[in-house]
């Protein structure tokens, strides 16, 4: 049976990025072993779910839904500690994104960098969305010393989606949708070297059109609306792996 793993902070992931494409695999009956840092389940942000700004922004209510599917799953309910995470385990990860402040230990785990660069080592499939590639770019290939992005074409949550959830928001939360002083699309393209392999998709983004970016056995997409796309691709990428 193909497995994905599908490590998540203890608190305040976005709903939509990990729900939406946990439903696309379980659909095609791959199994999902969820990881935390401590082996207790993961709880998303609960803004998200209620929405801000006269519920504007946040979960839609097909993907809250979804979410609440997920809560019941015995294996999100039941996950594996990081430390626990052996790479050769899984045919795939897949990295959720969030910007809220209970986000950085997950993206700042060397952990969980050590086990990305051991996923790409082997070859192995790998999908991230919004601040998910945050992560692959601070995981460092010590054979390299450069990220598992370098010379990689690769989207993410871009400058503008930032700024508009920024500006939209920071009357009532401050700074919360901004995670870290730099930009997303910043740190990625640092960690990419080169500019021009940094697609930001169609502009403005809608739920209508999903967006991704694949490059080899790397799959990303920009944000909760490029979710269901993002998970149709991973599991066309593995059931094509598992023929070949």
């Amino acid at each position: 049976m193909t497995t994905v793993l599908m490590p998540l902070p203890s608190e305040e992931f976005d709903p939509t990025e990990a729900a939406v494409p946990w439903k696309r695999l379980r659909e095609a009956n791959i199994d999902v072993v969820f990881a935390t840092p401590d082996g207790q389940p993961a709880h998303c942000d609960p803004m998200s779910l209620r929405g801000v700004v006269f519920r504007q922004i946040g979960t839609k209510a097909a993907d809250r839904k979804i979410y609440h599917e997920l809560e019941q799953d015995p294996a999100f309910r039941s996950p594996i500690r990081y430390d626990a995470i052996k790479a050769s385990e899984y045919a795939a990860i897949h990295l959720s994104g969030g910007h809220a402040p209970g986000m950085k230990p997950y993206l700042e785990s060397k952990i969980l960098q050590q086990q990305i660069v051991e996923f790409f080592a082997l070859g192995r499939t790998v999908s991230a969305v919004c601040h998910g590639q945050v992560l692959l770019a601070r995981s460092i290939d010590p054979s390299t010393q450069k990220s598992v992005l370098h010379g990689r074409r690769v989207t993410a949550l871009t400058k503008l989606l930032e700024r508009i959830g920024f500006w939209l928001t920071v009357w009532t939360l401050g700074r919360r949708f901004r995670t870290y002083p730099e930009y997303v699309e910043d740190e990625v393209i640092r960690a990419i070297g080169d500019a021009s392999k940094f697609e930001r998709g169609p502009q403005p983004a809608s739920y209508e059109k999903g967006f991704t970016v694949t490059d080899g056995n790397l799959i990303t997409a920009r944000w909760p609306g490029d979710a269901a796309e993002l998970g149709k691709r991973l599991v066309e990428k593995l059931e094509a792996n598992c023929i070949a």
